[in-house]
């Protein structure tokens, strides 16, 4: 009897991510804020470039707003219902916001604007460690990585809390947990660095046996060129097969 396929909801999660790793940015399609922000390096506090978040600090200097570290989990939990656009950049303290220069004022204002930047999207005042736009829009969020690795990092972490959280141990909000539950690290991830940089799908599933065996299943998907046309074509990119299979346990 020939093995039936699976459907899009036989997966636990569908991650779509185009790596652009020579100007160090990363495609997302499948990734929320709340999901970046906890599978990623602690972030500190936000200057927000675009937005439509009304709790925030505002800078004088810059007439920027911005979110410090005691308000991130209001910030989160309120901008995902705000349902628009947003970009940010990570910064310190927000004595480094008030060195910035009218120009590289001028440059973040662009980079929310363009979605790339007008220069580096990495500012040595701010030290900032990404710089973060996502599009409702577009079903995509594209985040400039100051360091590139930080990209399996995040994916690693994404589907790790994903199981532990299906095994039944953990919390999403809790960043690290004592469990034996499987795993997958960022090196592994980096191995297929090739396939995320013509464009892929990642499909995390549980295996059916044995017990606690999870599978991510890779497509090349180098003919799309807009994120959300992934979501509309899924089941038939589902019926094509995987180009890898990274098996977890």
């Amino acid at each position: 009897m020939a093995k039936k396929l699976k459907s899009a909801e036989d997966f636990m999660h569908h991650l779509y991510i185009h790596m652009n790793d020579v100007e160090h940015f990363v495609i997302y399609s499948g990734l929320t804020l709340k999901e970046f922000m906890v599978s990623v390096e602690p972030v500190k506090n936000v200057l927000l470039l675009k937005h439509a978040y009304d709790n925030g600090s505002f800078n004088m200097h810059t007439q920027f707003d911005f979110v410090t570290n005691d308000d991130m989990r209001d910030f989160l939990k309120k901008e995902s219902d705000l349902k628009k656009d947003l970009c940010w950049v990570d910064f310190t303290t927000e004595k480094n916001i008030n060195t910035l220069t009218p120009l590289e004022q001028a440059e973040l204002l662009y980079l929310s604007h363009k979605r790339e930047p007008l220069a580096s999207p990495f500012f040595s005042k701010l030290q900032n460690r990404y710089a973060y736009y996502s599009s409702v829009t577009d079903k995509m969020t594209k985040v400039y990585y100051r360091f590139i690795g930080d990209s399996e990092i995040l994916v690693s972490n994404l589907f790790n809390r994903m199981i532990r959280d299906k095994e039944g141990v953990g919390s999403f909000w809790r960043r690290k947990s004592k469990n034996n539950s499987p795993t997958i690290d960022p090196s592994t991830l980096r191995q297929y660095r090739p396939f995320v940089k013509e464009g892929a799908l990642l499909s995390l599933y549980k295996l059916d046996k044995p017990n606690s065996h999870y599978g991510i299943e890779i497509r090349l998907l180098s003919d799309y060129d807009y994120p959300d046309e992934v979501w509309d074509d899924l089941d038939e990119i589902l019926k094509q097969g995987y180009d890898e299979l990274i098996q977890i346990s």
